[in-house]
Order: C-alpha cells, then structure tokens, then sequence
C-alpha cells in the first residue's frame, strides 16, 4: 500500500489487507492557490495535513443540493486507531461554500475499534438524507456505517456526525474488505455494495444489506468466480431501469484480465451473466473503476493499466452487448503499471465525459479529461495536469455542481504531500 504522497499501487492491495501509517496532528480551514489549464480555472480548495482533516483522500467526492461538498480520508484524523501504530485510520469530511472560499469540517474520526478504520470509498446519501459508506478495516474485515447530523445547531467550526455501524464484516464466507466500491440503494431501501475478498471462492463478492426488524441482514447476492465474472471487484456495483445490476472485476475474464458482468433478479436469487472479458489488445485491462449508464442503457467505463489505457463503452442490442473504446490513453515510460483511469465516469447532461487518469499527464501525477462528442467519434480535452504541488495521483473520479464546476481529489500532492480538494470552472 502506497503512502499519502506516494504512488497508489494495486499489487500490493490485492496481497494484503490496509496497513497504516504515522501522521501529525494539525487542522486548517482553507482557501488556496489557483492556476490555468487551458481555458479552464483550476484551484485547490483544501490542502489535507495528515492532522484531524486526515490524509490520502482515495475516494472521490460527493455533492449535495446545495453543492457542498463530502468525502473520506484513508488515514489521518485524531483516533488512536489500535493496530499496533497509534495513529489516526481516516476520516469523513465536509466542504461548504464561504463567500468564495470554502471551509473545511471533520464530521467523524475512525477509531479502528469496532467503527472501523480505512475508508477508501465514497459517502453517499441514503433515501433518509443521512450518510453511507464503508471502511476496509477494523475489527473484523471492514463496516458498512451511517453518519447522521448530532441534532444540535452548530455553533464552531467542528461539528461531528453520529456514526452507526450498520454491518460489520466478520466472516470470509460473507465477503471481506469493502475496498474503492461505493454503495447503491434500490428502490425498496436496500443497499448494495461489494468486497474485493471473502465469500465461497475467496474471490470477493457482491452483498445486500436489507432493513430487518431495527438492524440490518446482510446477504450474499453473488460470490465472484475467476472464469466468469471476474475477481477483486475494486468498484461497485449500479443499476439500470429494470432493476439490473452492473460492476466490473478487476482481475479474471476469459483472458485474466478482467471482466465486466450484470446480475439479474432471478426468483429468490440473482442470474449472473458475463458481459465482457478484456483481452489486453487495444481494449485494455485491469478496470478499477466502477461504471455509469446512459438513459438509453449504454454502460461507460475505464481500464487503469498502461500502457493502453481505455475509456469504453457497452451497448445492449438484442440480448448482446457492443465493446466500444471511446480513447486509448499514450504510454510515457514514466508511468507505473496502473496510472490510467483508477475510478468511474461522470456523465453531464450533454453526454460529455469526464475521469481522471492516477499517473497520466505533462508530470506523470495524473490528470483530469473530458471527452466530447463529435460527428460520430470523441475528442479528448486535457482539463489539468498535476505537478505535485497542486496535487498529484487522483483516484477518485470527479463530480459536477449545477454550475459546470468539477470537484475532485488526489490522494498525494499538495501543499503537504497529503492530498487535495480541487475545483476546476468553466
């Protein structure tokens, strides 16, 4: 596992479970500087200081209605964390508008007991307007929890959430370590999400979590299999209009070099059925991210690992599926194994495409991309490139305001080396 700063490698997550590292208590409220990418603005709106703010935001950000802005750290915060290091295992953030800066609130501080510690997923908002999301460690193999708002009016600029455990991971059999994937509620109030290890082929799994009599009842709706679907689900899964599931593996196809599938409500159980297998010529390979889908059913997605890199897209038509890429990133000799895309899309409502790529771009660093339609084919937009001190290394995908404004993080760089918030304006 790479360190805040370092270069995210995929390797050694799939060998071994998270592991942590030392951090400096420091909390700061923020606006920083600004630079031009093209006729974009680009500026960093948070700098992480590996005190209670946290440190390497591996997951992207979630925006609310107002456009304020959540997200977690993997490490930092002020718990003492009990694996043998004493220090802080993550935490969930808040940014909200101020004037034309913004301020920055830890809202939770894993302890690494039974809460749990390592967040590396995105929060997201329930159908109650509360928020839901993993860790990857802890006690146990990670947590599914809910942060709730304290009830109290704010009064200062800390003002932490109610954290709940909802379910936590104690058995292989159930699946083990909810890693980048982020969650997703079905219409009837149930949540699904995946784990990268666990389950009866010890290959990870896709679960449900359904409200049951005060608590929750965690099933296993599929246990991956190497041949088929693929293994190491990094990414979680989404639905379609008819109540399908979609999600890529990172690992395993028919050539082994991962897969994209759909599970299909069957009676009491789920139908899986392979998608797609990447065969590592001119498709790509190894596809972190998770997918999104069009209003005609259309399915988007990423591979990370280069050279080769892709952004693709699946197309249903009469029971089978159409592969399509869309853009296949250069190789640059500076680049590590994994450095093109590391997590999903964003679709805007005029069907542009937008992703950032872990160790792509001018600095090696990564980069933040758009890809518009044009007669027939896509054209590539290089948004930002980040040269360390602005960031370096996002994993996490990007998210748009109602303005047109993109919102990101990186999981290094910045003015301490501990990762970024970012915005880029139209």
């Amino acid at each position: 596992m790479s360190h805040p700063g370092e270069r995210f490698n995929l390797q050694p997550i799939l060998a071994a479970p998270p592991a942590a590292l030392a951090v400096v208590f420091l909390l700061t409220v923020l606006v920083t500087s600004a630079a031009e990418a093209q006729t974009q603005t680009f500026r960093v709106i948070h700098n992480f200081t590996a005190g209670l703010d946290g440190t390497a935001p591996y997951a992207g950000l979630t925006i609310d209605k107002r456009g304020n802005l959540y997200g977690t750290t993997y490490y930092g915060g002020g718990g003492p964390c009990n694996d043998g290091y004493g220090i802080g295992c993550g935490t969930v953030f808040h940014l909200t508008h101020n004037g034309s800066g913004w301020t920055f609130n830890p809202l939770y501080e894993f302890t690494g007991n039974n809460d749990g510690a390592y967040p590396a997923a995105s929060v997201m908002f329930g159908p109650d307007g509360t928020l839901y999301g993993t860790t990857s460690g802890g006690i146990g193999y990670g947590t599914v929890f809910n942060l709730t708002p304290s009830g109290v009016p704010c009064r200062s600029a800390l003002c932490p959430w109610t954290q709940s455990v909802l379910y936590r991971f104690t058995s292989s059999v159930f699946g083990e370590f909810p890693f980048l994937g982020d969650l997703v509620f079905d219409q009837a109030g149930n949540l699904y999400g995946t784990t990268i290890e666990g389950g009866s082929n010890g290959q990870g799994v896709v679960y449900e979590l359904s409200p049951s009599a005060g608590g929750w009842t965690q099933t296993v709706v599929y246990n991956m299999n190497a041949e088929t679907s693929g293994y190491f689900p990094y990414s979680g899964v989404i639905f379609d209009s008819a109540g399908n599931l979609y999600g890529t593996a990172t690992m395993g196809g028919a050539y082994n070099y991962g897969a994209v599938y759909q599970l299909t409500p069957s009676g009491t159980g789920w139908t899986e059925k392979p998608l797609y297998s990447f065969k590592n010529e001119g498709d790509g390979r190894i596809p972190i991210g998770g997918l999104i889908i069009d209003q005609s059913g259309n399915l988007y997605g990423t591979t990370a690992a280069v050279p080769g890199a892709t952004v693709f897209e699946l197309t249903p038509s009469n029971g089978t599926w159409t592969f399509n890429v869309l853009y296949s990133f250069s190789a640059n000799p500076n680049q590590g194994p994994d450095d093109g895309p590391n997590d999903g899309l964003l679709m805007d409502a005029a069907g542009n495409l937008y992703g950032t790529a872990y160790g792509e771009g001018a600095y090696s660093r990564g980069s933040v991309f758009k890809l518009t339609p044009s007669a027939g084919g896509w054209t590539f937009t290089d948004l930002h490139d980040f040269s360390g001190s602005d960031g370096a290394y996002p994993i996490g995908g990007v998210v748009q305001d109602t303005d047109g404004n993109i919102y990101g993080t990186t999981s290094g760089g910045g003015a301490y080396g501990n990762g970024v918030v970012f915005e880029i304006t139209p």
